[in-house]
């Protein structure tokens, strides 16, 4: 009788490496408004039935080996693990709760960022559900994935509300259909050329800006231990008119 198959660990790719960096250490904060009240049974059955957890890296620990390289090694999702429920108001340092839910949620989260690491005694994912103020954070650390990949698995992991069993889409950016995309192969040439003559210039610049050249001290640069300072998170509202009246004025955008 043959040994069961064992799957191998996987070793993490430079950029999630990097990302693992106590210098760096990202960890992406989605936050996600509801319309309704949140029901938490409800969001964990429909987590522990989605693609994400069939996705290696939503199911998978990072661990290092003996000379201290990262790895990605399957697991058992306990889906209750991780979800944190919170179903009272958040309140501020002193104490007191506020009856703006933005900033309520601004606040829980500028906490997060800097008195809650992921634990990487499990996958390094979290969903936090704030019922008083009908939100949801997600949080992923930046080594799952890029923000393309991410909202794809999001994506798939949800349903249209008009339709059920279909899933939501980003419509696709058509290609340009203006002339130049229909010149000649000297003009196509002469693109690649200015191409591979700027990414030339962007490299160059970044090496040397690495070695040698150093941000100006202003009245928001940081100090040593900046990563650890209390934070303020902020958010900005734009009108979806005025991105359409950018995206006009701009040429084949």
């Amino acid at each position: 009788m043959g040994n069961p198959k064992v799957e191998s660990d996987e070793p993490l790719t430079p950029a999630g490496r990097l990302f693992l960096q106590p210098e760096m250490n990202q960890v992406i904060n989605c936050i996600i408004g509801l319309k309704y009240a949140i029901d938490a049974d409800s969001i964990r059955s429909e987590v522990s039935n989605s693609a994400m957890i069939k996705h290696p890296r939503f199911s998978s620990l990072m661990v290092k080996d003996r000379h201290g390289r990262e790895h990605w090694r399957k697991t058992e999702v306990d889906v209750n693990r991780h979800f944190i429920v919170i179903d009272e108001p958040v309140v501020d340092v002193t104490g007191a709760a506020t009856d703006d839910d933005e900033e309520a949620v601004n606040d829980y989260v500028a906490d997060l960022t800097v008195s809650s690491p992921l634990s990487t005694d499990k996958p390094l994912w979290e969903i936090h559900l704030l019922k008083a103020h009908k939100c949801m954070v997600f949080r992923i650390h930046h080594a799952l994935g890029d923000g393309i990949s991410l909202m794809s698995l999001f994506l798939q992991s949800c349903r249209r509300a008009d339709d059920p069993d279909q899933r939501p889409s980003i419509a696709s950016v058509g290609t340009s259909s203006s002339s130049s995309d229909r010149r000649g192969g000297r003009k196509k040439l002469g693109r690649v050329l200015k191409a591979a003559w700027f990414t030339l210039v962007f490299v160059v610049e970044f090496v040397l800006r690495t070695l040698w050249v150093r941000d100006r001290r202003t009245a928001v640069s940081g100090g040593p231990g900046v990563e650890l300072w209390p934070r303020k998170l902020a958010t900005a509202k734009f009108r979806l008119d005025d991105l359409k009246a950018v995206k006009r004025a701009v040429v084949n955008a």
